[in-house]
């Protein structure tokens, strides 16, 4: 009977609703709007973490039993590079997908360039690069080049149409992630190449808590399959926030990291490779009200040790997102004066996680956390955030469904 009594307990605790985590109604009936991002920062990174989780679902669709990893914002700063040389009817048709539609900032660009300074903070671990690459044979309007490098400190690439294309390419782009992401365009380019969006993005981040046990193989379970082994890592009597959502199917965790920047998981209860219940609920309201509603636990916590690497042209995922007449007329003016369309939307990210932090956990829990004796073990499908807590943006998500199919090589 204690047993019963103590797990009712904790799901009364930590259990979380759609109608905690949407607008409160006032008693005439009325929705009180309640406006969670009040800046044009905080704004912007609520537009192009709500494009993300977009274009997450899109890539998700296509292929359910893959695992997918992205990052929002690189994909959004390359698109906007490129929105730099668009006509205003085609600018719109980007500005539309890319969620800005919603914002009326007349210094989006200055407000997109200050974002990605801050979070590209050294401390957040946190590094990407964008960069649009056209071919010389287009006779590329010069104002339009400059205007890029002047507004984001990189100027577009010109392609000349040989093979060192591709090594000067991708050589810039390991550079700028200080030698993380390689080969970020994986082929040669075609002669025929004109307009090709490249975005590339690295992290590694720092637990603000250590973790005391790592690198045990232990099974990690699949759906249907055999269990695969995978390194692991433990720590007891873990600070974190932590809530159990039923219409969802899920428990989420809250991990704090270094420099603002937290780690979301979506633990299904069942092992299953569908999440599709979880990815419908994903935006960027939805992320911001659940910082605020999960609760502060110590648990047993149990870890992937994360070492993932995923590449991808995204230019068939475009016409999901409403951009199909965008990408029949590109409209480009401002970049050359002859008709083009791209070619790919080339993106590829890199993540590592270690057990090292700043702190040690407590050798004793909380009052709280040893009555509840808590664990939380990532070990089957999940869904995972990376999110930078000052600004709301998002800087990765992924669906894993088998970490080998996202180990780096």
């Amino acid at each position: 009977m204690r047993k019963v009594v103590q797990l009712f307990g904790l799901w009364s605790l930590l259990s979380l609703s759609h109608a905690q985590l949407t607008d409160a109604v006032d008693p005439e009936g009325e929705e009180e709007v309640v406006d969670l991002f009040t800046t044009p920062r905080t704004k912007l990174a609520a537009a192009t973490s709500d494009f993300g989780y977009n274009l997450f679902r899109q890539l998700a669709a296509r292929d359910p039993k893959a695992s997918v990893f992205l990052s929002p914002m690189s994909i959004s700063a390359s698109f906007t590079q490129l929105s730099m040389g668009a006509s205003e009817r085609a600018e719109k048709q980007i500005y539309r997908a890319l969620r800005y539609h919603t914002l009326q900032d007349s210094q989006l660009h200055d407000t997109l360039r200050d974002l990605l300074s801050s979070l590209r903070a050294s401390a957040k671990g946190f590094k990407s690069a964008e960069r649009i690459l056209l071919a010389r044979k287009l006779r590329l309007r010069l104002e339009y080049l400059n205007s890029v490098e002047k507004q984001y400190g990189v100027r577009p690439q010109t392609l000349a149409g040989g093979a060192r294309d591709l090594k000067t390419v991708n050589d810039w782009f390991k550079q700028q992630t200080g030698g993380k992401v390689e080969q970020v365009v994986p082929s040669p380019l075609s002669r025929n190449t004109a307009v090709l969006p490249v975005g590339a993005a690295f992290f590694k981040g720092k637990w603000i808590t250590r973790f005391s046990k790592a690198n045990k193989m232990e099974d990690f379970q699949r759906d249907g399959e055999a269990p695969t082994l995978i390194p692991m890592m433990e720590q007891e009597n873990y600070p974190m926030k932590m809530g159990i959502d039923p219409d969802l199917g899920c428990t989420i965790a809250q991990v704090p990291m270094e420099d603002g920047v937290s780690m979301y998981f979506f633990l299904p209860d069942e092992v299953t490779q569908n999440l599709t219940l979880i990815e419908e609920a994903l935006t960027a309201e939805f992320v911001q009200d659940l910082s605020n509603t999960l609760h502060a636990v110590q648990v047993l916590l149990t870890l992937p040790v994360i070492n993932l690497s995923y590449g991808t042209d995204l230019l068939p995922s475009l016409s999901d997102l409403g951009l199909s007449e965008w990408l029949a007329e590109t409209d480009l003016i401002k970049i050359t004066s002859q008709p083009v369309k791209l070619n790919g939307v080339h993106h590829k990210v890199v993540m590592e996680t270690a057990p090292e932090g700043a702190e040690y956990a407590s050798t004793t829990p909380t009052a709280k956390g040893q009555s509840l004796a808590l664990t939380y073990r990532v070990d089957r499908p999940f869904l995972f955030l990376v999110r930078d807590e000052p600004s709301g943006a998002l800087l990765f998500i992924g669906k894993v469904l088998n970490p080998s199919d996202l180990k780096r090589v």
